[in-house]
Order: structure tokens, then sequence, then C-alpha cells
């Protein structure tokens, strides 16, 4: 269920993005992290991803327009980044032109239970997804995998 200030946020930020020649395509709030974090995908208006220096000369105007908005009265941190950050990945094109990125891999395990690992992507193959975790290197097979999403945020050393 969206967060009710997502589409007051969306409206703050459409002006501050077009300012910079981009277009708003998503904004999500994760109240689930603490603190609260508010992503906001950009993206040129051909629909072509952003690279990380427009995400940062969108990140401080947008971060001053929220702060005078009021909207948010807590701690909050922003994310600014392109659509193809946080996204799954499926095809075997994916897992090679982000092989070393962080990724979140969602897997069944033996009891049924759904359980996720952190880590930079290696590769997958035929059978295996293979994963560095801390520089463990994790083999986890592709019948057992439900989902492999990039991260914003490198695993924990």
């Amino acid at each position: 269920m969206p967060h009710p200030l997502t589409d007051d946020l969306e409206t703050l930020a459409r002006p501050v993005v077009a300012a910079a020649h981009l277009e708003v395509q998503s904004v999500e709030m994760l109240a689930h992290r603490i603190p609260l974090t508010v992503v906001v995908r950009v993206q040129r208006a051909d629909g072509t991803d952003v690279n990380l220096d427009e995400c940062a000369a969108v990140s401080g105007p947008l971060a001053e327009a929220i702060e005078a908005s009021g909207l948010l009265t807590m701690a909050y941190v922003l994310e600014v980044s392109s659509p193809g950050i946080g996204e799954d990945l499926h095809s075997d094109r994916d897992f090679v032109s982000f092989r070393g990125f962080p990724v979140e891999v969602l897997r069944r395990d033996a009891d049924g239970a759904e359980v996720r690992r952190m880590g930079l992507l290696l590769g997958r193959d035929a059978e295996v997804v293979q994963l560095n975790e801390r520089g463990r290197i994790l083999r986890i097979p592709r019948d057992d995998v439900l989902r492999v999403r990039l991260t914003q945020a490198p695993p924990d050393s």
C-alpha cells in the first residue's frame, strides 16, 4: 500500500526535476526503513536513464523543496536514482551487465520460507545464481530464486 504522502511528494518533485530537464518516473516511500527513505526515480524525457551526476544535481534542490514544504516532519533519507537502479534482473543480459553490482536475492529455502541474501552479483548460469556475500561465494540454485533485484547500497563489509 503506497504511503499517503507519496502523491504530494511527487507533485512537489515534478517542477524541481523538470528544472534539470528531467522527468519524475516514480516516487516511493520506504517506511520500513529507519529512517524513512524517500526514493525519487528520474529519467530523461525520452525515457533513457540518467547518470549519477544528473541524480546529484537534482538531489540538493529536491531536498530543499521537501524541507521547505513541511510535508515530512520525521527524519528521512532522500535517494534520487535512475529507474534502472532498484529493478529486478531477468534476462541473461541483465546478469552480465550488472555483474559486480550490489543485489538482493530473494529465495525459497528447503522449508519453503523466503530468505533474503545481499551481496555483489557474480553471475548466473543454467543452474545457479552466484553472489559474493562479504567475501564468501554463495551458489543459489536457480530453481530456488524468486527474485534478484539491484540495490543502491553495497552490502555491509
